[in-house]
């Protein structure tokens, strides 16, 4: 089995880091000139794994809206802006099911009195409350109607 793509970026990821671990233990243990190539060299060894992680992460399909960018951009976190637009979504649909809610009622109230009002259109009002997905049998039984 081929490996992903992002198996690959996660492998570039972790040679990263390791030559980051690498330079931090060669900078703290330095002695001087007999220690600088290897501090070199593992320069060179980090910029190669960068330079391949840019090239095996541009495969990749990422999609970040602006805003977020924005946001870290900033300096806010974006832990924060995940759990304000999660906040509007819910508020957002709390405000819709109450809409939904109301007419949901409206149309029942309505398909009550115009059957009512005109008798005769109680076969066309049933028909239109099912293709709406209204339980005619509940909003006939609040009409008082139970035929």
């Amino acid at each position: 089995m081929a490996p992903m793509p992002d198996d690959s970026v996660d492998e570039r990821l972790k040679d990263v880091i390791q030559n980051l671990f690498e330079i931090q233990s060669a900078v703290h243990g330095y002695l001087g000139p007999e220690t600088q190539q290897q501090l070199v060299r593992k320069i060179h060894q980090l910029s190669t794994s960068l330079s391949t992680l840019t090239t095996s992460s541009s495969a990749l399909p990422i999609s970040l809206p602006p805003e977020i960018i924005d946001y870290i951009d900033q300096g806010r976190n974006p832990d924060i802006y995940t759990r304000e637009l999660v906040e509007a979504v819910q508020r957002s649909n709390q405000y819709l099911k109450g809409k939904s809610e109301a007419f949901a009622g409206f149309r029942d109230i309505l398909a009550e009195e115009i059957v009512k009002g005109i008798p005769e259109c109680k076969a066309d009002v049933e028909r239109i409350l099912e293709g709406n997905g209204a339980a005619v049998g509940e909003v006939m039984r609040q009409n008082g109607d139970v035929s």
